[in-house]
C-alpha cells in the first residue's frame, strides 16, 4: 500500500480500536488524530473530569505546527500568557537581573506560545469530545491486561471488560500503563536532582504577567503571574540527593519536607509556606527524565510523559507531548501495530533525544546547585541581557518535520479560555 500520510485513510475499512489511558495533553491529542486516522478511540481518565489548573506550558517549534493542523492554534493565541518580564532575586530578596522570559526558555516572541495547562488541554478535548469515547473517573486495571489473542483484552477498574486492537499509556511520568509493561519506573527515571512543590496563593505582591525567582545555593522559590489575577502560581525547588519515593503518595510527608527545607528561608518564602499548608491543588514531585530503549511491547505503546518525559527544565513537555501523538498515530494510519510501532520509535525518537538534551541548559540558569554556580549565574545575567544561543537558533524545538498532510481537518469546535469543567457532555 502506498503511504499517503496521516489523514487520508479510507473510512471505508473495519474500524480499528484503539484505548488511551490518560486525558492529558498526550492521550488528548492522540484521540484526536487516530480518530482522524479511522480509528474508533475511547479515552479512559481516572479523574472525574479534565483537570484545570496547573502552570502555564509552552508549545513551540514542531509542536506549533500540530496544533495549527488541529485548527485550534488561533485559540491558543487568544490564551496566550505573554510573560513579560523575570526577575532573579539574591538570598534577601535584592534584586539580581531581570530579563525577558525568552532568554531563558529560548522561546522566540511573536511566535512561540505559552498558555496556561488547563487552557491546552480544554482546547485539545473541545475538538475531538465529539468523535471520541470518554471514560472519566476510570482506570486500566494494569494488572489485567490480557495480549493473549488477537487484540488487548483490558479489564477497567469500574468492573467493565472489553477488548482492543491496541492500547496506549498516555498516563504520564509515574505511568501504570509502563511499569506493567516494563516493571519498575527507577530502572528507567532518571533523577535530575531536584524536587519541587508547586500551588497557587493569593496575589499580595500585584504581579502581572511576569515571574519572579529567588535563589540560594540548592533551593529556589518562585512566584508567577500568568496575567493580572488575584492568584499567582507558586514554586518550590530543592537539590535532594535521592528521589523520595515515599513522600510521592503521601501529602503529609510533602508538605513536612518542603517546610523543613525552607524553614529558615527568607525574602516572601514564609508566607509561600503557610499557604502550602491549606492548598487544596498541591502538586509535589521529582524532577526527572523517563529514558527507555522501546517505548511498545506487543499492541501497547507509550506516548508523552510516560514514554519520554523531558522534565519541566527544558520547557518541552507539552510540545514532546503534542508531536509524540502526531507521529504515534501518522505511523499509524497505514500500518499494522508491530510496523506503525516500529516507525513511531524510527521517527521521532532522535526528535526527543536532542530535546531531553536541552536539560543542562535550563537547570544551571534556574536552580544553581552550589554557591559557586550561583555566583557565576547571577554575575553572567547582570552583564546580559539575554542569554547566550547556539548560532544554529533553536535546533531542538524544530528539530523535526511532519509528514505531509493530504486532507483538511474539521474546523475547531467553539473554544474560550478556562470555560468548563471538561466533563462529558
Amino acid at each position: 500500500m502506498t503511504r499517503t500520510g496521516l489523514l487520508s485513510g479510507s473510512r471505508t475499512k473495519p474500524r480499528r480500536t484503539a484505548l488511551i489511558s490518560g486525558a492529558g495533553i498526550a492521550g488528548t491529542a492522540l484521540a484526536f488524530w487516530l480518530d482522524r486516522c479511522g480509528f474508533a478511540v475511547t479515552v479512559v481518565e481516572r479523574a472525574g473530569s479534565l483537570r484545570d489548573g496547573g502552570y502555564p506550558v509552552d508549545v513551540r517549534g514542531t509542536a506549533l505546527e500540530v496544533v495549527r493542523r488541529m485548527g485550534i492554534l488561533p485559540r491558543l493565541r487568544e490564551a496566550h500568557v505573554d510573560l513579560r518580564r523575570l526577575t532573579f532575586l539574591d538570598a534577601d530578596g535584592g534584586e539580581v537581573a531581570s530579563i525577558s522570559p525568552h532568554a531563558v526558555t529560548g522561546g522566540v516572541a511573536g511566535r512561540d506560545l505559552e498558555v496556561p495547562r488547563g487552557d491546552l488541554t480544554h482546547a485539545l478535548y473541545t475538538a475531538v469530545r465529539d468523535d471520541v469515547e470518554f471514560l472519566f473517573g476510570d482506570s486500566i486495571d494494569t494488572d489485567a491486561l490480557d495480549q493473549s489473542g488477537h487484540g488487548v483484552d483490558v479489564t477497567f477498574r469500574g468492573g467493565d471488560r472489553r477488548t482492543f486492537d491496541m492500547v496506549f499509556g498516555a498516563d504520564g511520568l509515574h505511568s501504570r500503563t509502563r511499569e506493567s509493561l516494563f516493571g519498575p519506573e527507577e530502572q528507567f527515571h532518571r533523577y535530575l536532582g531536584h524536587c519541587f512543590a508547586g500551588f497557587a496563593l493569593p496575589n499580595t505582591l500585584g504581579l502581572s504577567h511576569e515571574a519572579v525567582l529567588w535563589n540560594t545555593p540548592g533551593r529556589a522559590a518562585a512566584l508567577y503571574a500568568a496575567g493580572d489575577g488575584d492568584e499567582v502560581h507558586a514554586l518550590l525547588s530543592f537539590a535532594h540527593p535521592e528521589p523520595p519515593f515515599a513522600a510521592f503518595r503521601d501529602p503529609a510527608a510533602q508538605r513536612g519536607l518542603v517546610a523543613s527545607v525552607f524553614a529558615d528561608a527568607g525574602w516572601e518564602v514564609p508566607g509561600m509556606l503557610a499557604a502550602m499548608r491549606d492548598a487544596d491543588d498541591l502538586f509535589f514531585d521529582a524532577v526527572g527524565q523517563i529514558r527507555m530503549p522501546h517505548w511498545s511491547s506487543g499492541r501497547v505503546a507509550l506516548v508523552g510523559d510516560a514514554a519520554y518525559a523531558p522534565s519541566f527544565l527544558t520547557g518541552q513537555g507539552s510540545s514532546l507531548a503534542l508531536v509524540g501523538a502526531y507521529m504515534l498515530a501518522d505511523s499509524l494510519a497505514d500500518r499494522d501495530h508491530a510496523a506503525g510501532f516500529a516507525a513511531y520509535e524510527h521517527g521521532t525518537r532522535a526528535f526527543v533525544t536532542v530535546n531531553q538534551a536541552q536539560v543542562g541548559e535550563g537547570g544551571a540558569t534556574l536552580f544553581p546547585a552550589t554557591a559557586r554556580d550561583l555566583e557565576q549565574r547571577n554575575d553572567m545575567l547582570r552583564t546580559l541581557s539575554t542569554m547566550p544561543r547556539s548560532a544554529e537558533g533553536r535546533p531542538a524545538h524544530s528539530a523535526l518535520t511532519l509528514p505531509a498532510r493530504t486532507l483538511p481537518v474539521r474546523a475547531a469546535r467553539e473554544f474560550s479560555p478556562s470555560s468548563g469543567s471538561g466533563a462529558p457532555a
